[in-house]
């Protein structure tokens, strides 16, 4: 009963930390709520080709934000940081 790993790989997740991390040979993923670290391996060696060494998985809280006068929430989601075999990379942005 596995999943595809198309869901649950969501998107690349590209701010300055992250790129940071890259250099380190870490990519920051976001993945399903549900997807365990057992999953969240096979489905990024299924689609990148490389070989996993470690996962780290956080559950990213909701913000309160405003909108004028509207008050509201930012959704709450999963993030995967995984670190890869020395020598593999994934090519994010392919020029």
């Amino acid at each position: 009963m596995n999943k595809d790993p198309r869901e649950v790989i969501i998107r690349p997740v590209i701010t300055e930390h992250s790129y940071d991390m890259m250099e380190r040979n870490t990519y920051t993923f976001e993945v399903a709520k549900d997807a365990n670290k057992i999953e969240i391996r096979q489905a990024i060696e299924a689609i990148f080709d490389v070989t996993v060494t470690k996962v780290n998985t956080m559950n990213v809280k909701s913000k309160p934000k405003r909108v004028r006068y509207q008050e509201g929430r930012t959704r709450t989601w999963k993030k995967a940081m995984v670190t890869l075999k020395e020598g593999d990379t994934i090519e994010l942005f392919a020029s």
